[in-house]
């Protein structure tokens, strides 16, 4: 970053700027405080953001901490700065453990709000977090513990919504700490025998899926990864895998990273020909049909040594770096065409979409218009919008992402809300379920429909998750009465 520095004049001026009006201020680590906004412009440089980006990184206390004016910031560094500095600071005083819940859904509406304007400001914000979560042992207990439920409850969804999935799995990491110190230290001693056995297996299945790759001149990138401590305790909790280790697959994953798609799928064939696939498990070919997030990657499982199933993922490089920093390669990409790295033909097949991958934040904006009531927005974004997703698929291979725990009922409403008028029954995965059991990450759903349009269940609002079809059940059995 000094070098970054160094080479920009812009970026000279910001740093000169930032020093001088920080100076004297302190960090609760006894570092000068300008210490803290030179790490967040790193993390946004190591995000590939934009050059105006990274110069808010380097400002964007200065509104709040110091005596500087938006119209300074204006004249000396271009509107485009000055607003992104701005949207963070307004989104600085988010908090939701202890306050109070009016205020709390006001700021998430100015949060929502500035990232339908500038999803940058989101981007610093999450970095300005992320920087602070590595330095919250510098302070008291008590707001260590706050801030890491801050975290995991708004922060790191965030992240995950925004595809930014090594972000979401670091802040995790860092407020599971504070957040659940008993739960931590216990995992961590439970979990290191485990990690080591399938790390033994791993190195040994390196070596030999290297070796399958090369003899058809695949170049890769093989890395294995231990799997994240905040997923893995989720993950031991739940009802299938009851605490046991060896229900978990990837508890040391493997990522095989190629030049291009027609490289994936040559890969998958010659790790298939080395390890057997596991049959009742099979692949999940996100790269055929990508996540609505705009995740691609190709997931098999298979038999490692000692018949231990292991997980692969297979994906580009530049697939990587949309699952990593999801939304902020868009403008990594941007900067690219810029230089002339990447052609616009490159640019198009690879680049996200940010209308199409913000549209649930465009949802969440209009939403605030029609939900009057700060308890009914507080739930359409903790329970919906920033909730853990799945993704469902029609039987026509339409791909649909739903909070944990949604419905059939969910599932028809998300389709068309017009659709949720003529539900008679559902089946998952061909098989009958009731219209309030919980949809599972993969599962194909078909809404059996009746002839007629019919009046929605009153009881269904027991067991619906999404605002959406809470909203049409009440409409229409108000309408009745």
């Amino acid at each position: 970053m000094e070098k970054l520095i160094a080479s920009d004049k812009k970026f000279q001026k910001a740093w000169l700027f930032a020093k001088l009006k920080h100076q004297g201020q302190k960090r609760l680590t006894g570092e000068d405080y300008v210490c803290h906004p030179l790490e967040t412009a790193k993390i946004l440089n190591s995000w590939g953001l934009d050059k105006d980006s990274i110069v808010a990184g380097l400002l964007h206390d200065t509104l709040e901490d110091t005596e500087t004016t938006f119209e300074e910031l204006q004249k000396q560094f271009g509107a485009e700065v000055a607003n992104i500095v701005e949207g963070v600071t307004k989104v600085s005083h988010i908090r939701l453990k202890g306050s109070q819940e009016i205020e709390f859904v006001e700021n998430l509406r100015k949060m929502f709000l500035s990232m339908a304007a500038d999803l940058r400001v989101v981007l610093v914000k999450l970095a300005d977090r992320l920087h602070n979560m590595r330095t919250l042992y510098a302070l008291p207990s008590d707001k260590q513990k706050k801030i890491a439920k801050e975290t995991l409850e708004v922060y790191a969804p965030l992240a995950e919504r925004l595809g930014m999935g090594e972000v979401k799995s670091e802040l995790e990491d860092l407020a599971f700490r504070y957040a659940y110190p008993k739960e931590y230290k216990k995992l961590v001693r439970s979990a290191k025998p485990h990690y080591a056995k399938a790390g033994k297996h791993i190195r040994t299945m390196r070596l030999e899926m290297g070796k399958a790759l090369e003899s058809q001149s695949v170049v890769a990138e093989i890395q294995a990864r231990e799997k994240h401590l905040f997923s893995l305790w989720n993950k031991l909790k739940r009802i299938d895998i009851e605490g046991d280790f060896s229900r978990i697959n990837d508890i040391v994953a493997m990522r095989v990273i190629v030049k291009g798609v027609k490289e994936c799928y040559l890969s998958l064939g010659l790790i298939h020909n080395t390890y057997k696939p596991v049959p009742s498990i099979g692949i999940s070919d996100f790269i055929a049909q990508p996540k609505p997030n705009g995740y691609r990657s190709i997931h098999t499982k298979v038999f490692g040594p000692e018949n231990r199933i292991v997980e692969i993922q297979i994906r580009s490089k530049k697939m990587h770096e949309e699952a990593e920093y999801g939304m902020a390669a868009h403008w990594s990409y941007s900067e690219d065409k810029n230089s002339g790295e990447v052609s616009s033909e490159d640019l198009e097949k690879g680049l996200p979409k940010p209308s199409d991958k913000l549209n649930w934040v465009r949802q969440l904006v209009a939403w605030q218009e029609e939900l009057n009531d700060s308890q009914e927005y507080l739930e359409a974004v903790k329970f919906d919008a920033l909730n853990h997703r799945n993704f469902i698929y029609s039987p026509k291979g339409d791909v649909y992402d739903l909070p944990e725990k949604a419905t059939p009922v969910d599932f028809a409403y998300r389709v068309h809300t017009q659709l949720g008028n003529y539900i008679q029954s559902a089946k998952v995965d061909g098989k009958m379920v009731p219209l309030d059991y919980q949809l599972q990450s993969g599962q194909i759903v078909e809404i059996i429909k009746s002839k007629n349009p019919r009046m929605p269940n009153r009881d269904w609002l027991a067991s619906v998750k999404t605002t959406v079809a809470k909203r049409e059940i009440k409409k229409a059995v108000q309408t009745v009465g």
